[in-house]
């Protein structure tokens, strides 16, 4: 299915991962809703919701960036419909925009606690709920969320539990929403990265990992291009990987994806080592 002339409608999109999935569908001739925070400029972290327009115009999408903050119900609900006002409907929703913080359970300040609930976990729940209604009006609807396989093991909550609570939530977003609005059409589903991703977020990782032995966000971007092709009726419910998507897709080698070609690669966090 082609991309031409649907609307994207992506969270925290100026940056990363969301802006890679963005710029591939630009590619396609695809209109790109970029809403998040970044207006201006931050000394610590690239681009804005300007610059992210900019490259997606230039990749041949046309692009509404809007200021969001996606802990704002009411600012979210007036992006969707301006999204749709300005596009004419909303054909796929990314649920990008995420928070971070790693650490034990009496390191994290309630803080930083709520301010993962909020945008994770929260937010995911808030943006689709804005974007639903005209989702439900649109051809080949999809969520993608990006959010983990919900795996329980106490592995995955030892070291981060604030975190995992979170991300897991997300999934569970995916998990209720597939069942709510599969049967009426709705592809909702969840991709997460088989390695760790070179992103702004690997500063969180404290060193754990080092830039060599991620993959771009481009793969990440691929995959979900993948997703969005498919028929959302016959595509809901699912916790993607994207080298299990692209494997599907045919794609045997990834060596371009590499930071660095040759050297091993670190499998991302909620995932068994290859």
């Amino acid at each position: 299915m082609s991309l031409t002339g649907k609307t994207l409608f992506i969270t925290g999109g100026s940056r990363g991962i969301g802006l890679e999935i963005a710029l591939v569908a630009a590619e396609q001739g695809a209109n790109i809703v970029i809403a998040a925070r970044s207006d201006k400029p931050q000394p610590k972290l690239p681009g804005t919701i300007h610059t992210a327009a900019e490259q997606i115009e230039k990749a041949g999408g046309k692009c509404l960036p809007l200021v969001m903050d996606i802990r704002d119900e009411e600012r979210v609900a007036e992006c969707a419909a301006q999204a749709a006002e300005h596009f004419g409907g909303i054909d796929i929703l990314v649920n990008n925009a995420s928070a971070i913080y790693l650490a034990g359970s009496l390191a994290v300040p309630i803080k930083r606690f709520d301010l993962m609930q909020q945008v994770n976990a929260r937010g995911s729940f808030v943006a689709s709920q804005a974007c639903l209604p005209y989702l439900l009006k649109a051809d080949n609807p999809h969520i993608l969320t990006l959010s983990p396989p919900i795996d329980l093991r106490p592995q995955w909550f030892a070291h981060h539990t604030a975190y995992t609570m979170s991300k897991y939530t997300m999934s569970m977003v995916t998990l209720g929403l597939a069942a709510e609005f599969g049967p009426q059409g709705v592809g909702v589903n969840s991709l997460w990265p088989q390695t760790v991703i070179d992103t702004a977020a690997l500063a969180m990782l404290k060193g754990l990992v080092n830039r060599d032995n991620c993959r771009n966000p481009r793969i990440v971007a691929a995959a979900a291009l993948a997703i969005f092709k498919r028929k959302a009726a016959e595509c809901s419910g699912n916790f993607f990987i994207d080298e299990a998507v692209l494997r599907e897709e045919g794609v045997r080698d990834f060596a371009s994806y590499a930071i660095c070609p040759g050297k091993p690669l670190k499998t991302d966090l909620f995932l068994d080592n290859a």
